[in-house]
């Protein structure tokens, strides 16, 4: 017999969840904005779960400052096209020829950048918007800049010459106004590669290769539009770019709180957590807080090596951290059940970032965001 369902109203309350700021969204994209100038077309990146922000909710919050938007793949463009989204989108990860017909039908361009690619436009019943992709140094995806001519001559073709369009290569080292070294060489190849698809497709074609760093790096990277993911999410490219562009004013958007679950005193000497990996030092006051490696906060912040804001206060990570939970030290804070711990962002004068935790956890603030689960909720601030 089935338990009947109740007729009493209510809305779960989460244990965890996180909130991104309207605010720091559209802030973030007019800072850039003046850096490119009004000719430069701004695209949002917003693959990977928008960065951990929420593929949703941050493009929707970003999409009326931008000219468009860039995904991995096309499952993450069809699904921005059924929730509404009507700006420009291209995927920049690779798309399985067997799905070009799909990205015509859906007003989504793809990016080609083997040959393998080519072939499966031959077999495409519609040819989707393209955008080529040039290998100049990074050794990832791309054409080689000698097969250029190849490329052009094949594209030239009536069939696939009106939906070409942009051409655009990536940086791998576009991380410190002072060393460009690097980057100027994959640019000088680009912009050889660029020449030869203006003069031979379009004038107009779009040219891109600046991402956060190349914007920053400046103007002459930034071609006729410019890709940029954390930058709009108020953080920089690296370490470097912290310092040197530290007055650009970028405001994280992105804040993780949780709830407090449980608060007990433990006393000197005692074992906290997995493989009693931690010895009290002292009579402690212990909370619990529902958050573990399953949400994204990351195993290598056990023992101390991780913290979150309590009431405006840091307040250390204790033991390891387990799939669901961590403990943490707040002795003398007075704490209760029901008091909000945060994870990224600002409480009172405190604030934790994405880069300080990133670097806590031996990786970058982009592997840190984008392991957020993304089943932790959303929501717009």
């Amino acid at each position: 017999m089935s338990a009947k369902r109740s007729s009493v109203s209510f809305r779960l309350l989460p244990r965890t969840w996180i909130t991104v700021s309207k605010a720091a969204a559209k802030h973030n994209c007019r800072v850039f904005r003046s850096l490119i100038g009004p000719k430069v077309k701004l695209w949002g990146v917003v693959k990977s779960n928008a960065y951990g922000h929420g593929l949703y909710l941050w493009s929707e919050l970003i999409s009326p400052h931008v000219d468009g938007l860039c995904v991995d793949s096309l499952i993450e463009g069809v699904r921005l096209r059924e929730r509404g989204i009507e700006k420009s989108i291209l995927v920049i990860g690779p798309t399985l020829p067997e799905l070009f017909d799909e990205a015509s039908a859906r007003g989504v361009a793809v990016s080609i950048s083997g040959f393998a690619d080519l072939d499966g436009l031959r077999r495409a019943q519609a040819v989707p918007e393209l955008h080529v992709e040039f290998d100049t140094g990074f050794h990832r995806r791309g054409f080689y800049p000698g097969e250029a001519k190849k490329v052009l001559k094949f594209l030239s073709a009536a069939r696939y010459r009106s939906k070409i369009k942009g051409v655009y290569t990536h940086f791998a080292s576009a991380k410190d106004v002072h060393y460009p070294g690097y980057t100027d060489l994959q640019f000088e190849r680009f912009q050889k590669i660029a020449a030869l698809f203006k003069r031979d497709i379009s004038s107009r074609i779009e040219v891109h290769a600046a991402a956060s760093g190349g914007v920053l790096l400046g103007k002459k990277y930034h071609g006729t539009a410019v890709r940029v993911g954390m930058g709009l999410y108020g953080y920089p490219y690296s370490k470097e770019m912290e310092y040197q562009c530290k007055d650009l004013g970028l405001r994280a958007a992105l804040t993780w709180r949780a709830t407090v679950t449980e608060v007990k005193r433990a006393e000197r000497g005692a074992y906290v957590g997995y493989d009693n990996a931690e010895r009290l030092t002292r009579d402690s006051e212990l909370a619990v807080i529902p958050i573990g490696y399953w949400h994204g906060f990351s195993r290598s912040l056990s023992g101390r090596a991780g913290e979150v804001l309590i009431k405006g206060r840091r307040v250390p990570v204790l033991g390891r951290v387990s799939m669901d939970m961590i403990v943490v030290d707040v002795t003398g804070l007075r704490i209760k059940t029901g008091d909000t711990a945060t994870l990224i962002g600002r409480d009172g004068k405190e604030f934790i970032s994405a880069m300080e935790i990133g670097e806590r956890s031996g990786t970058s603030h982009y592997e840190f965001l984008t392991r957020i689960n993304p089943l932790i909720e959303r929501r717009p601030s």
